[in-house]
């Protein structure tokens, strides 16, 4: 080390001002308010802009050991905080009055097919199957614009695929599932409508014995009520049965678990 070394002071940074109890509450009071209370466009805060506004309103409000806060003060002074109003948590609010009981019948149907899948004794009555529908619109529909490279010994260990593609729109997957013994039905359509969740209904239809009943647990789009498909679950009268997950409850539906 050396005598000189010794008596050199090591490097440190400058101490920074300590922040006050009552300028931290000030300032968390503040991000758990909507910035257009405060004049601005935005919905919600970002950190930049509250450190902004902080070092612009600080030294008024009383808190001067703030007017120089930045981003990552502001940042350690949130993340220590109970109420954590920089960071967003999302909910789904219940518009379904009847959730309670429709989530109910769900889950009954699901322990029946349970009860039905593990019994020992065959029915008597007519056959019963339990399928869960779902659709999945909006799909991208994606092209190669050049070919797939396999796995080569010192080149590629993975298969290579160029980062270009070609957009070719959007598609809709109908899918539904059989709770009994996993058979999937898919079908995958331009646009969304009625006749094609009617195509879907027919290809079911053909799957299953005709004198079983089918059993559809579904949510409550609008092509699953429409006129056209009443017009044709009428041509097969007593062969559907739906039950309807709640409003805003589709993540009851097994059929979420193919997307």
């Amino acid at each position: 080390m050396g005598v000189k070394s010794a008596l050199k002071d090591f490097y440190h940074r400058p101490k920074e001002p300590t922040i006050t109890m009552e300028a931290k509450v000030w300032l968390v009071n503040i991000a758990c308010s909507k910035p257009k209370d405060f004049g601005m466009a935005a919905e919600l805060w970002t950190q930049k802009a509250l450190a902004e506004y902080a070092r612009k309103h600080a030294r008024e409000a009383g808190h001067p050991s703030l007017r120089r806060a930045g981003k990552a003060t502001v940042n350690r002074i949130l993340r220590n905080q109970t109420l954590q109003p920089h960071k967003v948590k999302y909910y789904l609010e219940k518009r379904d009055p009847a959730f309670a009981s429709k989530m109910k019948e769900v889950l009954v149907v699901y322990q029946e097919v349970h009860l039905q899948n593990t019994s020992q004794h065959k029915d008597d009555k007519e056959p019963l199957y339990t399928i869960c529908i779902d659709e999945k619109p909006g799909v991208q529909a994606l092209a190669n614009v050049a070919p797939d490279l396999p796995p080569q010994p010192n080149q590629y260990s993975q298969i290579a695929r160029d980062h270009e593609y070609k957009r070719l729109g959007t598609a809709s997957i109908l899918a539904g599932i059989d709770l009994h013994n996993g058979h999937v039905f898919a079908q995958v359509h331009r646009r969304h409508r009625s006749r094609e969740f009617v195509e879907l209904l027919k290809e079911i239809d053909a799957y299953y014995p005709a004198d079983a009943q089918i059993r559809i647990i579904l949510d409550n789009h609008s092509s699953h009520i429409s006129q056209e498909t009443r017009a044709y679950l009428a041509t097969r009268p007593g062969r559907f049965i739906y039950v309807h997950t709640p409003k805003h409850g589709s993540w009851l539906n097994l059929a979420e678990t193919l997307f």
